[in-house]
């Protein structure tokens, strides 16, 4: 039985064991944006977007950072899987998207929860039910890298496709694996299925879907008849540090920078196009900018995650204490523009858009000072108590020192 390497091809992630609780004043506000979120990619890009967003480790991890989660933890999938759950399956009829699973005991629900979905829809639960576990035991069973399997999500549109986000911990190194799948990318259960693997190489490991381990199937399984189709695309690292501090070496200050100087340095009134959001506060618009960036984002504007937690901050402080009152306002903009967007007036919706447009026109020749990043989370921290920055510590002070700070 040969021993096995992720081969090249794999994009991987460091997720850093971390326990506890999401307190429930973060909780209800990451489902009502995350809904909000959702509903406005199937809104602009369908819903076998959202399965194709879900499916990417890098968009997944911005969009927990987006969320105010703590940026680099693995309770970013615990978290976002459970408040999408929430917000998204009372919405089937409309949304077209159902979420089965969930951590521990919930995972083992998921072919109950398949079947009666398919009694509602008419879907081939039987098939559901199988892909479901065929995802669960490849990365449980087939793939023997360490991590035991204890998040299973499986995402199901009214159409039959699907995508799975599990993952598997690892109390020996303290680590976490997250797997991901799309139906749309799976030609076989038993070579190359996956869209990506979240996790760092931990050595020689058993890998039986790798594309190399044709012999050693054949040995085992006489069902290993088809040649394998999907090529996993380039190498993509990216490795969740231990440290809980946001750090400049963790984020693109070009991005970032632009985004601030958008919000904090720009007059609104010098892009037509984002009009509709006059009256709004600086400090909300740099939150909308990632926001849209996280809806309508190519998937090259993702490669530094860390950038996202800047929408919000994180439930540890790091790198600053959530800002309820800006995250409630954003909610409240968000919910507006797609109940417009329904109604068929999508000027609001459109404004949204059009800050991620105007910020990666900041880009270009903007050249952000590396010094000035501890700077601009030193101000958030001082001006959090203004914004109802709280964490899971409790709710943020006025400084001491009330001193000016400058952005990029």
């Amino acid at each position: 039985m040969p021993k096995l390497y992720f081969n090249s091809n794999t994009r991987y992630a460091d997720l850093p064991l971390h326990y506890g609780k999401v307190p429930p004043w973060l909780a209800q506000r990451m489902t009502l944006l995350g809904g909000a979120i959702i509903e406005s990619i199937v809104l602009e890009y369908g819903k076998s977007a959202v399965l194709s967003r879900l499916s990417d480790p890098f968009w997944f991890q911005a969009f927990g950072c987006a969320l105010g989660m703590d940026w680099h933890s693995s309770g970013i999938t615990t978290s976002v899987m459970g408040s999408l759950k929430v917000a998204v399956n009372p919405k089937f009829k409309e949304l077209g998207i159902y979420i089965c699973g969930g951590k521990g005991k919930h995972s083992r629900k998921t072919p109950d929860e398949l079947l009666l979905l398919a009694e509602r829809t008419g879907l081939n639960g039987t098939e559901l039910v199988r892909s479901s576990k065929l995802s669960a035991k490849v990365d449980n069973t087939a793939i023997q890298d360490g991590f035991q399997l204890y998040l299973h999500s499986f995402i199901v549109t009214d159409e039959g496709e699907w995508a799975v986000v599990q993952q598997g911990m690892n109390d020996a190194t303290g680590m976490a694996r997250r797997y991901h799948w799309h139906s749309e990318k799976v030609n076989s259960f038993v070579e190359a299925p996956h869209t990506f693997i979240y996790g760092q190489n931990q050595g020689p490991i058993l890998n039986l879907v790798d594309t190399e381990a044709v012999s050693a199937k054949t040995g085992i399984l006489d069902i290993i008849k088809e040649r394998p189709s999907l090529i996993l695309p380039e190498i993509q690292k990216i490795v969740m540090p231990r440290h809980h501090e946001v750090r400049a070496s963790n984020v693109n200050l070009k991005r970032l920078g632009a985004v601030l100087a958008l919000a904090h340095e720009s007059d609104l009134n010098n892009f037509e196009s984002l009009l509709l959001l006059e009256g709004v506060g600086p400090r909300t618009i740099q939150s909308l900018a990632l926001v849209s960036e996280v809806i309508h984002g190519t998937p090259s504007r993702f490669s530094d995650p860390a950038r996202f937690s800047f929408a919000y901050g994180g439930k540890d402080g790091h790198p600053f204490p959530v800002p309820t009152k800006v995250y409630d306002e954003t909610i409240n903009i968000l919910r507006t523009s797609v109940e417009k967007a329904k109604l068929g007036d999508s000027d609001k919706q459109q404004a949204i858009k059009n800050l991620t447009i105007a910020a990666q026109q900041m880009e270009k020749g903007f050249e952000p000072d590396a010094n000035a990043f501890n700077r601009v989370i030193a101000k958030e921290r001082a001006e959090s108590y203004k914004h109802g920055g709280r964490t899971v510590f409790g709710k943020a002070k006025p400084p001491k020192d009330d001193g000016q700070l400058n952005l990029f």
